[in-house]
């Protein structure tokens, strides 16, 4: 196996994800019963910096700074996916650190989300693993 399929199915994981979080993050279930809470978000302006601002506009700041963050991902996972295996072996703290960041996010994810985001990010995380495990490998051969 080549860490290139690996890294070109976390994309394609990622998109998902990316497309999840963008069009799930600001839903509520009216069995959470948080309607006034959001309501409240949305109505309490405040003055930051010269800014005025409520707290649903942080909440939605940081909700699309994480689409960002996994589309950023799309396109490096994509890129690596790219490279040749030799090339791959000689940036390991770029693979490893890529990997190791969303072996966090599938952490967090598990303990203070929900199973779809755990799912996803798990499944990002063991992908960027192996991916980042093969290149290391001696090929054999000379």
């Amino acid at each position: 196996m080549k860490s290139s399929l690996f890294y070109k199915i976390t994309a394609v994981v990622l998109v998902l994800f990316a497309a999840g979080h963008t069009f799930g993050f600001r839903q509520t279930d009216p069995s959470w019963r948080v309607d006034s809470l959001v309501a409240s978000m949305k109505a309490i302006h405040f003055n930051v910096q010269g800014f005025n601002r409520t707290y649903w506009d942080f909440f939605l700041a940081f909700g699309l700074f994480v689409t960002v963050f996994l589309l950023f991902s799309v396109v490096l996972s994509w890129q690596l996916g790219s490279m040749k295996p030799d090339f791959l072996s000689q940036i390991p703290i770029i693979r490893w650190s890529f990997a190791l960041s969303y072996v966090a996010i599938a952490v967090l994810s598990w303990s203070y989300v929900f199973v779809i985001p755990g799912v996803m990010a798990t499944l990002v995380a063991v992908c960027l693993l192996v991916a980042a495990w093969l290149p290391a490998r001696p090929t054999g051969g000379s």
